[in-house]
């Protein structure tokens, strides 16, 4: 199987000050991968990169040709306080075929109205984002999801935060999108989740501490030495002067 991202090398950070260390591995296209690793890990600094946000330090991403990508950020990440109503932040996910400005015509509009019935929400078209509870907007964000229609669906924590109804349901889009070829990465904090749903398992802890199929990934032991690497990490950016990792 051909591989839809690889990481070379890659070094990601903020302010001179490394997130993720050297970083060498192969997402396989069409596989369902998962994005393990303690608070402070690195695991969001590395879809914000893939996605294009942050520039790598050091190394390179590289990716499938005429590969699209669908991005889903923590819920923190998105302002709820700009006056939108639901359909028109759900149609945002068309942009890519519409363009920035362009206008939504009966089928684009008939696409937004069948996303929001994937998602268990048909009526809330007409309400505010800002009305929404967190699992209603966490399914707002899928439907958008749905409509950008991409090849590789990058997920943030997509499952913290919302009711089991709200979890159970979403998940069940993801295997959907597994079984059409997509390719899949989340980070997730529920390893049950993760080893119920996920075949393949890359662990972080501000360097790779492993990569493969899940079973063999999430152990004990790699779970230990995952906590501290990301102690050691902590301590490193609390007293840089003893030791600096910051990439010249």
């Amino acid at each position: 199987m051909t591989a839809a991202l690889t990481f070379q090398n890659l070094t990601l950070g903020y302010d001179r000050h490394p997130a993720v260390h050297h970083l060498d591995a192969a997402i396989k296209r069409g596989s369902m991968t998962a994005i393990v690793g303690p608070n402070g890990a690195g695991k969001s600094t590395l879809l914000k990169s893939i996605v294009g946000v942050l520039p790598p330090m050091e190394g390179q991403i590289q990716q499938a040709p005429n590969t699209t990508f669908a991005y889903l950020p923590q819920q923190s990440d998105v302002d709820r306080s700009f006056p939108m109503r639901v359909a028109d932040f759900v149609a945002l996910g068309l942009w890519r075929e519409i363009g920035a400005f362009g206008g939504l015509d009966a089928h684009a509009k008939a696409r937004v109205t069948q996303a929001l019935q994937m998602v268990g929400l048909p009526s809330f078209a007409k309400r505010s984002i800002s009305a929404l509870s967190g699992g209603e907007m966490q399914r707002v964000l899928f439907a958008r999801l749905i409509l950008q229609d991409a090849d590789i669906i990058i997920l943030d924590e997509p499952f913290a935060a919302v009711d089991s109804k709200t979890s159970d349901d979403l998940i069940k889009l993801v295997a959907d999108w597994h079984a059409e070829g997509r390719t899949v990465l989340a980070v997730l904090h529920d390893y049950d989740m993760v080893t119920e749903h996920f075949e393949h398992t890359l662990m972080l802890a501000r360097e790779l501490v492993a990569h493969g199929p899940t079973a063999q990934v999430m152990t004990l032991e790699n779970r230990a030495r995952a906590r501290g690497l990301t102690e050691i990490g902590r301590r490193e950016l609390e007293h840089p002067e003893v030791c600096d990792r910051s990439v010249a």
